[in-house]
């Protein structure tokens, strides 16, 4: 999964299913002169825009490595709220303005991308979602803006995180943005009231961790707080007189202004919110809900499949990868069901480490051995490095076995891969290739980092992302552990298809819960009817369907358009197919529709079969 806590942005809408099908190519070099000042102007509102939204969006500036930004919070406030919604109106005035037939057809795929996020974040308005256009892989609820995976209680500790820290004039802007807190924090509270006076709140159960998570930024010893790390990590060399000063300027702010807010915010959901928070889990329970999670559906899946359809869809996956499971089964040689099999997965010692520094040691074995054999796949690779890092020990109980944080280039930041130490016997062996393979290279870290360093084209097009498109090529990434080396016992390979099946099983569950009636323990025990996933992952997981409505069912869809993409490239090409070529070719516009994506695909294939 990949994680942009609140910075960056999954965005897809119904504009995508009739888009004109444009052949992409990078900048503007095929202008031609008459059409040079249109695109200079188009250009310069998109610079401006994105700069724009920057400013409104300080956490997604500091994401991108964008200057200037790095001692504020978005504006949560009720003028902040409209003041942005206007932003998103006049915005979207001023492109439709510009004569999309002025300009040559690169850029008319630039102005149709554009317009349909701008159009896509308008249509999220009467949904409660945030007027943000670059939207995270969730949509950034006004009305319900914390659960047990985003909120405040998570996001702030995490920009304080990635925020630079190397020089004095860094570390002022960590203080800065630590006094500015609680006034973000009184603002979220004030937004979790509106959205309970509204009827919008998340199901009562999925919050059962948030009292802790908040407690858990707020210990007595300022140093072990989250919010203030930076300050027991100054780098080396760092004037000692300063590196005191500093620290008890963070001591100072903590104790007097950030440890009361979280207090509060904390007094808050224990005594009055978690009470009167719903008890249902469909996202057809909130009102308008039914209409709310088609909305999500079309916007993640960046299709027109209904509920009904994914819901098919899941179940013929789930019988067609449950053969290929038995398959692996049959060649261990082991004998009993499919359930004593994957019993045998969930408890025997020997798929477990013992020690948290073994477990993050055997994530990094893993990717040192996939790096080097990706120039067999790829003819590009991005040159931004990535490593291995801990998912935070306050937030590791309630979030997922990995997810991948992005880089930024211009600012000098890796990639992370984050892992998960939480309760070590949830964390088998036999799925840390499959996750390696989805989370870093040649999944997330690889598809994002060549999307933030294309060329000649608009900032937006670097950071944007598209459900359907990123999650699925990082599934699409797993099935290609065999063509890297990977895979080569069966309970990895076991692994690979457990990991395929869990995103088949999210179709059938996400849909099931959410437009079906199904109940929580019926989507918990279809997910272990199927899967070889630990009880601990499983109910992380479902809790995550219910609060992230229609995310979910990204993955599998954009999975299966990109393989049938290469099933039809290798059958057109025969021996022309270039394996290495077309994953360049899949990656080299950066994330976008689906339909888009399949248009530029198959124009690319006539093209290799012309040659």
């Amino acid at each position: 999964m990949m994680r942009f806590l609140a910075m960056l942005a999954i965005s897809a809408g119904s504009a995508f299913f009739v888009m004109p099908m444009l052949a992409l190519g990078q900048g503007t070099s095929s202008a031609s002169d008459t059409h040079a000042e249109a695109v200079r102007k188009f250009r310069a509102y998109l610079d401006e825009d994105w700069k724009r939204w920057l400013v409104e969006y300080p956490g997604l500036a500091t994401a991108v490595g964008f200057p200037g930004q790095n001692r504020r919070w978005t504006d949560e406030s009720p003028e902040g709220i409209a003041a942005r919604i206007r932003h998103l109106h006049d915005s979207l005035a001023q492109l439709k303005s510009i004569s999309r037939d002025s300009l040559p057809a690169t850029e008319q795929l630039n102005y149709d991308l554009y317009r349909e996020l701008l159009e896509t974040a308008n249509e999220g308005l009467q949904y409660g979602d945030d007027p943000i256009p670059f939207r995270n892989v969730v949509p950034l609820s006004l009305w319900t803006p914390m659960n047990q995976l985003d909120g405040i209680q998570q996001g702030a500790a995490a920009t304080i995180a990635y925020m630079p820290h190397q020089t004095v004039a860094d570390y002022e802007d960590i203080l800065a943005r630590l006094q500015a807190l609680p006034k973000t924090v009184d603002q979220n509270l004030a937004l979790l009231q509106d959205g309970l006076k509204k009827g919008y709140t998340p199901p009562k159960l999925m919050l059962r961790d948030l009292p802790k998570q908040i407690a858990d930024l707020i210990p007595s010893d300022p140093l072990a707080s989250p919010l203030i790390e930076p300050f027991i990590r100054f780098p080396v060399g760092f004037p000692e007189a300063e590196r005191a000063r500093l620290t008890a300027r963070a001591k100072q702010i903590y104790t007097a202004n950030l440890a009361p807010s979280f207090q509060k915010l904390h007094d808050y959901i224990v005594s009055t919110y978690l009470p009167a928070c719903r008890e249902s889990i469909a996202a057809t329970s909130l009102p308008n809900g039914a209409a709310s999670y088609a909305f999500h559906v079309r916007w993640q899946t960046t299709t027109n499949l209904t509920p009904q359809q994914i819901h098919e869809l899941g179940l013929a996956e789930v019988k067609r990868i449950r053969a290929e499971m038995d398959k692996v089964i049959a060649s261990t040689g082991l004998k009993g069901s499919f359930h004593d099999f994957t019993e045998f997965l969930r408890t025997a010692p020997q798929f477990f480490y013992d020690k948290p520094d073994d477990l993050v040691n055997g994530y990094r074995i893993i990717v040192k051995k996939i790096d080097p054999e990706l120039a067999h796949e790829f003819g590009k690779l991005p040159r931004l490095p990535y490593g291995v890092c801990v998912i935070p020990e306050f937030k590791a109980p309630s979030q997922t076995t990995a997810y991948y944080e992005p880089g930024a280039p211009s600012a000098g930041r890796p990639g992370c891969y984050f892992v998960n130490t939480y309760n070590l016997h949830a964390r088998p062996k036999w799925e840390m290739e499959a996750l390696s393979l989805h989370e870093s290279v040649p999944g997330h870290h690889l598809q994002i980092s060549l999307a933030q360093e294309l060329e000649g084209e608009p900032e937006f097009r670097k950071h944007v992302g598209y459900s359907a498109f990123v999650e699925g090529w990082a599934l699409y990434s797993e099935s290609l552990g065999e063509e890297l080396g990977m895979y080569k016992d069966p309970y990895s390979k076991f692994g690979q298809l457990s990991y395929e099946m869990w995103r088949a099983v999210r179709l059938v569950v996400d849909t099931g819960m959410h437009s079906m009636g199904w109940t929580r323990e019926q989507a918990i025990q279809f997910f272990k009817d199927n899967t070889g996933k630990t009880d601990q992952d499983i109910t992380v997981e479902v809790d995550r369907y219910i609060v992230w409505p229609g995310q979910a069912l990204a993955y599998k869809i954009g999975q299966l358009k990109i393989r049938e993409l290469r099933t039809q490239a290798e059958s057109r090409l025969g021996a022309k197919f270039d394996v290495r070529k077309f994953h360049d070719a899949v990656l080299e516009n950066g994330a976008v529709p689906l339909g888009v994506l399949e248009a530029h695909m198959k124009q690319w294939i006539e093209e290799q079969a012309a040659h």
